[in-house]
């Protein structure tokens, strides 16, 4: 199966957004990206839009295909998505991956940007527990023997982050499949394995980027009812 990519085009003004200026630019890195990977270009979203907000109408549409379809997102260049590090690691949480055409190795440098965070994390937490064990030996506490007990808690801490972290990516892309469900029914299919059939008609995803069955389409719906 041909891997499925989602298009992202930024434009500064709205100028630049009606003559195409830097956008064909734009248009042409990706498609030869995704020729060069064999990939389909499933949708294609541009925005005119300074880079330093956030709060992008296309790009949210963006990331909902990208869910929804299991995408890679794909840009043009790398400042076309943001020029801060902070909203990069914000695709981390989004649960999508992302490749920059002028520089396919991007990614992994948002890895290595992740990596530097969580290592600070890390240092957070060592203070933390050497200001926890210092107050514990000023009340007088023996410190010593086995402190097992307190490595075991940060790790649980560190899967509960993990768990939360997954069952809210899970629980956005349930919320994007909402409409199309709400479609496929309007449109007759009534049962667990006719939606099923339809959400395959249609190639997108099941949750675990396999085929759909009743079963899954059950999940799904418990999903959105909570």
């Amino acid at each position: 199966m041909r891997q499925t990519v989602i298009a992202y085009y930024r434009v500064s003004t709205a100028r630049q957004g009606r003559s195409g200026l830097g956008l064909e630019a734009q248009r042409a890195a990706v498609e030869a990206y995704a020729a060069s990977v064999g990939a389909v270009i499933a949708a294609e979203f541009t925005e005119i839009e300074s880079g330093r907000r956030d709060d992008r109408v296309e790009l949210a549409k963006a990331l909902q295909a990208c869910r929804v379809h299991r995408a890679l997102l794909v840009i043009a260049k790398l400042d076309r998505l943001a020029r801060n590090a902070a909203f990069l690691l914000s695709l981390r949480d989004a649960g999508i991956e992302f490749v920059a055409a002028d520089m396919p190795s991007a990614n992994r440098m948002t890895v290595g940007i992740m990596a530097v965070v969580a290592e600070e994390e890390a240092r957070a937490i060592s203070a933390r527990t050497k200001a926890a064990l210092a107050a514990a030996k000023a009340r007088g506490v023996v410190l010593g023997g086995d402190r097992g007990g307190l490595a075991d808690n940060v790790r649980a801490q560190g899967r509960e982050r993990s768990a939360a972290v997954r069952s809210g990516v899970a629980d956005k892309r349930a919320s994007d499949l909402r409409s199309v469900i709400a479609e496929i029914e309007a449109s007759g299919a009534k049962s667990l394995r006719a939606v099923a059939a339809a959400l395959n008609e249609r190639g997108i995803p099941s949750a675990r980027g396999g085929r759909w069955s009743a079963q899954t389409v059950s999940e799904l719906r418990e999903r959105l009812s909570v």
